[in-house]
């Protein structure tokens, strides 16, 4: 079986004479594009991997999603676990794999990373009430997704709803703006506010700049084009 999961014990220098232990997790690929659903052994799998490491742990996600059900043990699994849970978004956190982030006691995006919220999906067959029955289900489905979303971002139920509706993708500004992202990585909370200002007031003073070379151009005569009316006249005539 081909694991969307790996981890990973990575030692990192403290020191000349010292080093720190960090439990690394990744999550790559498609969440669970083999088996999970009404399986015992691949949960059991991710859950004894992750019961072994002991202390914080740091995940990196980079996936378009998968199956929502694999998720939803994920992301239970890392709540449950016993240290600080640090996740990081490194390229994409699509559809399921955007509630595993939600796990994160810290969540970071890289500045050039995505996240992405929709409503859930699935194929549907069968009589009218099968379909009916269905569509109660996935409604039922969006709302445990909104349940993870809404205790990391404190944002109202319409509002997630707003945005699962209309599938929205965002970039780590975005995300931070509206709750998902704690921390965009490689800045400064204070740089970023200063950068946002500066954009700002760049943006103001090309403005003023291109208005204040506009009053200074003298407006240009249009090029005169074709022969003198009386000229056509005189054409017109002898026609006649």
């Amino acid at each position: 079986m081909d694991k969307f999961w790996k981890f990973k014990t990575v030692k990192n220098k403290i020191g000349e004479d010292e080093e720190s232990t960090e439990n690394v997790l990744f999550l790559n690929g498609v969440i669970a594009s083999e088996s999970w659903y009404n399986d015992e052994i691949t949960p059991k799998m991710f859950r004894d991997e992750l019961d072994r490491c002991k202390g914080d742990i740091t995940v990196f996600i980079c996936s378009p999603g998968g199956d929502c059900f694999a998720a939803s043990e994920i992301y239970t699994a890392l709540k449950e676990h016993n240290g600080k849970v640090t996740v990081k978004i490194n390229g994409i956190a699509a559809s399921a794999a955007s509630v595993i982030a939600m796990a994160g006691d810290m969540m970071e995006m890289s500045p050039t990373s995505m996240l992405m919220v929709h409503n859930p999906s699935m194929m549907l067959f069968g009589e009218a009430s099968e379909l009916e029955q269905g569509i109660e289900f996935l409604n039922e489905v969006k709302e445990s997704i909104i349940n993870a979303y809404q205790l990391k971002t404190g944002l109202s139920r319409s509002k997630i709803s707003h945005l699962m509706d209309s599938e929205t993708w965002m970039n780590a500004n975005a995300a931070h703006d509206l709750g998902f992202c704690d921390r965009i990585l490689y800045t400064d909370e204070d740089d970023e506010k200063d950068a946002g200002n500066m954009v700002f007031d760049k943006t103001a003073m090309v403005t003023n700049t291109i208005a204040a070379m506009k009053k200074k151009l003298k407006p240009i005569a249009p090029k005169e084009t074709g022969a003198d009316a009386a000229q056509f006249e005189k054409r017109l005539n002898l026609l006649k």
